[in-house]
């Protein structure tokens, strides 16, 4: 990493640094759960030569996750990017993943003359994997890397996570009652949030590449699971049941309308065959994986298998079962905890389980976020 100072740059680089590595971080959030499987990543060309600093381009990687966000950001710049600054919020790739795809991202920057290179975090991935340093310094490229981190490491959980482990980085969203019920096991659905923080919601889902619940939630609530304002009911992401014994019924929402929004049910390799016949036959895609000790989805490998189907983030709307199984076998990476209105007296679910309360332990309160009357509280893996 190069020292700004050491190059006689003027005392407000790092604040300048950050405001546009902020822009950039923006722009990646945007698209989350549009890019999988490959990251969201934000860029911003800057030109810095004259007494203010002008951006020249912006970009952000494209749905299906090309063009990448540099290439975005450097063809809408064209000359204007020689000896510009590039603000990206992970390291860029160094090698092609395919022969179709064209020059890698470093490449382009190389032969487009960028003056500086601000990067928020390294890459672990085998196409990036610290390549691009070395080549940068032979093309007389400064770069920096670590500006904003923990906002960029937030920003790529999920692809860090899928690149490390092997499977999709999980987040576990879930409501409770101000006394910490989630619902009621005999009376009707608890509706404990306000309007703004469902619509909030809503947008969580629209920037996950699925959304995960448990079977016995398609059987009490029949969800429809999909992302429900306005602009942005295409973002749906793909819909995963966990569902041991295949019981989700072909009337459901979920298995009536799996051909217009993708569904999979991880289930074991004992559940029945007819079952994931009947269910294969609306459009529903069936996932077999171990059973664990008491017989049900074992969910270090049911993760480990949608990781193989390039899945990069999960968003856990499961109930508190799901949540504290997921608790268990320390899978969750990230934990939004919404505390909204008083069940009067109808709750006797507890929203925090035991292996859950125990795991929050291990977790760091990164924010809170009042909505209206309802409170988000956001953890996250350390």
């Amino acid at each position: 990493m190069t020292d700004p100072g050491a190059r006689g740059l003027p005392p407000d680089r790092t604040c300048r640094d950050e405001r546009f590595m902020r822009l950039a971080i923006a722009l990646g959030s945007r698209r989350l759960g549009m890019t999988w499987p490959n990251p969201s990543v934000g860029a911003v060309l800057v030109d810095e030569s004259g007494d203010v600093p002008v951006i020249v381009a912006q970009g952000v990687t494209q749905s299906g996750g090309r063009p990448h966000a540099e290439r975005m950001a450097l063809e809408a710049a064209g000359e204007r990017a020689r000896g510009a600054t590039l603000y990206v919020t992970l390291e860029p790739c160094a090698t092609r993943s395919s022969r179709n795809h064209g020059p890698s991202c470093t490449d382009l920057i190389v032969a487009a003359g960028i003056g500086r290179l601000v990067v928020s975090i390294a890459d672990p991935s085998p196409h990036a994997a610290g390549q691009g340093p070395e080549r940068f310094a032979l093309a007389g490229i400064p770069m920096n890397v670590g500006c904003l981190a923990e906002e960029g490491a937030r920003l790529h959980r999920g692809h860090i996570t899928r690149v490390t482990k092997g499977r999709p980085a999980v987040t576990v969203k879930l409501a409770r009652s101000t006394e910490g019920f989630a619902g009621s096991r005999h009376g009707p659905r608890l509706i404990l949030t306000g309007e703004v923080a469902q619509a909030k919601v809503h947008l969580m889902r629209a920037h996950a590449d699925a959304i995960m619940v448990g079977v016995g939630t398609v059987l009490a609530d029949d969800p429809l699971l999909n992302v429900r304002l306005a602009g942005l009911e295409g973002r749906a992401p793909v819909r995963i049941i966990v569902d041991s014994s295949l019981r989700t019924p072909l009337t459901s929402r979920v298995a009536a309308g799996a051909r217009e929004i993708p569904t999979w049910i991880l289930t074991t390799v004992e559940a029945s065959v007819d079952a994931e016949k009947a269910l294969t036959a609306q459009g529903v895609e069936v996932l077999r994986v171990s059973a664990d000790a008491s017989g049900r989805v074992s969910l270090p490998e049911a993760l480990q298998l949608l990781g193989t189907r390039r899945i990069t983030q999960v968003f856990c709307e499961g109930g508190p079962e799901l949540a504290d199984a997921l608790a268990t076998a320390d899978l969750i990476d990230d934990l939004v905890l919404i505390t909204g209105r008083s069940a009067r007296g109808q709750g006797d679910v507890p929203a925090l389980g035991a292996s859950l309360q125990d795991r929050m332990d291990h977790l760091d309160l990164w924010a809170e976020e009042q909505i209206g009357p309802d409170l988000f509280m956001f953890w996250e893996r350390p």
